[in-house]
């Protein structure tokens, strides 16, 4: 049987639906031609506001055969595909003459690397973050450029620390010196920004018409993906099932989280709000889990 050629970009497509797909042995002709020039490098920058226990972060020796520390242990069985890098600072998230403000100053710094003009007025300026820079040199390679995400909703205006701004305190990446990215904390939102087509009056008929009859986005690309399917050799069938089975379980973990809204609830109102078996760790997870078909769709670096 003679199996179908795919380009990368290849979408499943359906009302309202693009659908990118992962990599596939279908497309091999099209990924070794784009491995000629340079393979696709992915960046993610996680931040962790409050820091790590550090005498339980650093291993105690340097070079390959350290051991992990506690904290890392959990990385066990990727420990060759990760370095730990040590003798860094941000040097200008440091109070200085500027004095209180820690929390909002150290996430403007933290991808600027620039010290923040400490204002809690609209003359905010801090320099562009590093994803940005990045952005402007592979983004267009992609359906986005970059992707902002967080699990708090974000804030632009008003003061928030010690007379600084809330722009500062709750945006880690920045387009340029006064203009922040806000990341977005709906897990929906995300998914519908992934999978939709970018029709803004489409998504929203397909959106009312999933709810309407509770059906899933996968079945307006069913035709499109049966079709495909029948074209694909055995492996790319199977990863296409994986893939799609994927996309549908993250579907219907956010249909669950859109029951309690979960990212329009203060932190620490959450136990209350939701049930005992819905945590803030499950919003965190569907995050990493979006960012992850993200990478794995290419549909950004």
């Amino acid at each position: 049987m003679k199996h179908l050629a795919l380009p990368r970009r290849t979408f499943l497509r359906g009302l309202g639906t693009l659908m990118a797909l992962p990599a596939l042995e279908a497309m091999t002709p099209a990924l070794r031609a784009a491995t000629t020039k340079v393979a696709p490098r992915r960046t993610a920058f996680v931040y962790v506001p409050n820091g790590m226990n550090m005498a339980h972060w650093w291993p105690e020796t340097v070079g390959k055969g350290y051991e992990l520390p506690a904290i890392l242990q959990p990385l066990a069985a990727h420990r060759d595909d990760f370095n730990i890098m040590s003798g860094l600072a941000q040097v200008s998230g440091r109070a200085g003459p500027d004095g209180a403000g820690d929390h909002a100053r150290a996430n403007a710094t933290w991808l600027t690397g620039q010290r923040a003009r400490k204002t809690a007025g609209a003359d905010i300026q801090v320099g562009v973050s590093i994803d940005q820079v990045l952005a402007d040199q592979v983004g267009k390679q992609t359906r986005f450029d970059s992707l902002e995400l967080g699990c708090d909703k974000a804030r632009s205006a008003g003061a928030c620390d010690s007379g600084y701004s809330c722009a500062y305190q709750f945006n880690l990446a920045w387009k340029g010196p006064a203009t922040p990215m806000p990341p977005e904390a709906n897990p929906k939102q995300v998914f519908e920004r992934l999978f939709g087509n970018g029709s803004d009056a489409e998504e929203a008929a397909a959106r009312h018409k999933r709810e309407q009859y509770n059906r899933s986005i996968l079945d307006f690309v069913l035709e499109d993906a049966n079709s495909l399917k029948r074209q694909l050799g055995a492996t790319d069938r199977r990863k296409l099932d994986e893939y799609l089975t994927a996309v549908r379980e993250m579907e219907e973990r956010i249909e669950q989280a859109e029951k309690f809204k979960l990212a329009n609830v203060a932190p620490a109102a959450r136990k209350d709000f939701l049930p005992q078996d819905y945590s803030y760790e499950q919003h965190i997870r569907m995050m990493y889990d979006l960012m992850v078909l993200a990478f794995q769709t290419d549909s950004t670096r």
